[in-house]
């Protein structure tokens, strides 16, 4: 019945930067700039540099609490929607050089992550309420190209180019009508590696805010997707904080099933981030020093973004001082312990592994090397995996991922796990994609059983990982 549908799908694949981005799986977001000195969300571009004074600012500080949580990449705000711009910028004067003080963040932010081995990434508001040429057509996307081609020529490697949709008036109440393809052919010309998120043909923003993840989250979606303006309608356009708590709506639960794609006609490998902040808002605010996010809370989050095919991006917002608050140090800390110790030791090299289908390249060494090499289950859609660990363990997490150079093909799956002397499903899911986290709940078990119940073409598996349970309070 999909037979011809299946051979189309499976044929979208993602680039080579794609790949790159989703393998960082885990990276912070920076958001820093007046709305800080003035307790606000969003500015409105009238904001005196003078306000700006993070005189104890700590660019390795920050790089090295976003590493003790596990992260790979930080991304910063290098300008957001009041226009004050973290860089030494020849474009406006209303920038941190002619603030009291006065040195360029981006750049001790970018060498601080390269020395931290780190990723470093940018988000460049397109919406300035500062700008008089805003709202001008031209003249004003001349203005942000040469912002923007200050950033990716600057500043070293870039791996993200982050933009949203937000599309306000501007100093002389009008509107612009952003040239993305002129945006995109910049950034393309000038850092050829670099993902361009969000409002962006590279990376999708999941559809919320507030950490909320779909249960099956697909990489292969219609090219509609894509669209600029139906992202730029869904994004945020006043500071709001009910927008920023809503969740996925119902209706774009299911993005990529068999049964929504069958009469798409155009297909794009597109993956889905997650975002989200530490606290309540997105830039710092004194009052919220008590309500960062629990442990529990940021670990489900990684669960089911990175876990469930997409990429996490938690934002850190710095104090007045130019630091990261010693709370939201604290829970980077504790949530990289939980994930360092949930996945210390992969069980799978000591285990004994069958499956009921012949297999192509099977075998332990195979499965256990991370990689883009896979096995193939040849002329099936399904098959059943065993690993039988040398003795009976209480299990935390096993992990399945597919090898995303041969596209997403797993369309349903199970976990099974044997208790007194018989198998017990323990989970059921639909999509794998770059990587599945099922939670095994500790349970005691000498065998875990994978069902692969249907493929959209033999599936290519790239990675097996069963972790004993840390047994650890989150």
């Amino acid at each position: 019945m999909y037979m011809e549908l299946d051979k189309r799908l499976v044929s979208v694949v993602p680039s080579e930067r794609q790949v790159r981005f989703q393998q960082l799986e885990f990276y912070a977001f920076i958001h820093f700039t007046v709305n800080t000195f003035t307790d606000r969300e969003w500015g409105d571009g009238t904001e005196s540099p003078s306000i700006f004074t993070p005189m104890k600012l700590d660019a390795q500080q920050w790089v090295n609490a976003v590493i003790s949580a596990g992260m790979r990449g930080l991304i910063l705000t290098c300008k957001h929607h009041d226009g004050f711009c973290l860089w030494d910028t020849k474009f406006t004067g209303h920038n941190v050089m002619n603030s009291p003080f006065g040195r360029d963040i981006v750049r001790e932010v970018s060498d601080a992550c390269k020395e931290g081995g780190i990723a470093f990434g940018v988000y460049l508001s397109p919406w300035d309420r500062n700008c008089p040429l805003y709202g001008r057509g031209k003249e004003y996307d001349d203005f942000f190209v040469g912002q923007l081609t200050e950033l990716l020529t600057n500043y070293g490697k870039v791996f993200s180019v982050w933009f949203d949709g937000a599309c306000g008036e501007g100093a002389n109440g009008k509107k612009q009508y952003y040239d993305w393809e002129r945006y995109y052919a910049v950034i393309r010309r000038l850092q050829p590696g670099a993902c361009i998120s969000v409002c962006g043909p590279d990376v999708r923003w999941c559809g919320n805010e507030a950490g909320h993840t779909r249960n099956a989250e697909w990489s292969v979606v219609p090219l509609r997707a894509r669209d600029s303006e139906i992202i730029s309608e869904k994004s945020q356009h006043e500071d709001s904080t009910e927008f920023r708590q809503r969740r996925v709506d119902a209706r774009d639960e299911d993005l990529g099933s068999r049964a929504v794609l069958k009469n798409e006609s155009e297909l794009i490998w597109y993956p889905a981030e997650v975002n989200t902040s530490i606290r309540p808002g997105w830039f710092y605010h004194e009052s919220e020093n008590d309500r960062v996010r629990p442990l529990s809370e940021l670990v489900d989050i990684y669960i089911r973004s990175v876990g469930g095919n997409a990429t996490f991006l938690l934002n850190i917002p710095p104090t007045k001082d130019g630091l990261l608050h010693e709370n939201d140090v604290k829970r980077l800390a504790e949530l990289g312990e939980f994930l360092h110790k949930s996945f210390a030791e992969n069980l799978v090299p000591d285990s004994e592994l069958t499956c009921e289908s012949e297999l192509t390249g099977f075998g332990i060494e195979n499965v256990i090397k991370d990689s883009y090499e896979s096995w193939y289950m040849p002329n099936s859609s399904n098959a059943d995996i065993q690993i039988k660990p040398p003795r009976t363990e209480k299990l935390g997490y096993l992990i399945i991922k597919e090898n995303i150079l041969k596209s997403q093909r797993i369309e349903s799956f199970a976990v099974d796990v044997m208790k007194g002397g018989c198998f017990r499903e323990l989970f059921r899911g639909t999509t794998v994609g770059y990587k599945r986290i099922v939670p095994l709940g500790g349970i005691e078990t000498d065998c875990v059983r994978i069902r692969i119940n249907d493929s959209r073409t033999m599936p290519a598996i790239s990675f097996i990982g069963v972790y004993r349970s840390a047994g650890i309070n989150n």
